[in-house]
């Protein structure tokens, strides 16, 4: 993996996210880790001098969710596409029944004061910078309520600013 500069960088960020999917990750070597697939976010810039953020939601039920409010960063991993079928399996086991890290053959990289792992094509590492629980007085649209949280299991936002960005080759470079 290299580190290289956000601005270098070259994707369709609503594929990324939306298509490729991603992993969120956190923890770190001593207490543990976890890891789940995640399919809405956002990436943008935001605060300070426009910096780099990108926008998780986990629900509460998540087992990831107790590393990343416990941790000061997380990661967002993407994979390559031959990992589909471990994807879907992340995101639909939980770490509190059986090590699915290990279950789905990835090998965690402690590094940055965060986990990711060797068989990623890019990282990127977020110090965590707000988080908010969505309340349902806030949504406009009610049949986003009616679809998505039908027993009220609200996701919590997580804003992170991006602080590196590593990558396996030149995929997502200019």
């Amino acid at each position: 993996m290299k580190e290289v500069n956000y601005k270098d960088l070259k994707f369709n960020p609503f594929n990324l996210i939306g298509g490729e999917w991603m992993l969120a990750s956190a923890g770190n070597e001593k207490d543990g880790c976890n890891t789940m697939t995640v399919s809405w976010g956002g990436l943008g810039c935001l605060w300070g001098h426009n910096d780099p953020v990108a926008t998780i939601y986990l629900r509460p039920s998540r087992y990831t969710k107790t590393f990343v409010d416990k941790e000061e960063f997380f990661t967002l991993c993407v994979m390559d596409k031959s990992f589909k079928k471990q994807m879907a399996y992340l995101g639909s086991v939980s770490g509190r029944d059986e090590d699915k890290i290990k279950k789905a053959g990835l090998e965690p990289v402690f590094a940055d004061g965060t986990v990711y792992f060797s068989q990623v094509k890019l990282v990127l590492v977020c110090r965590k910078m707000y988080a908010q629980e969505l309340q349902e007085k806030d949504f406009f649209y009610p049949k986003t309520i009616e679809e998505s949280y039908p027993q009220r299991d609200f996701h919590t936002m997580y804003i992170g600013k991006i602080e590196k960005v590593l990558v396996r080759d030149d995929e997502y470079l200019k």
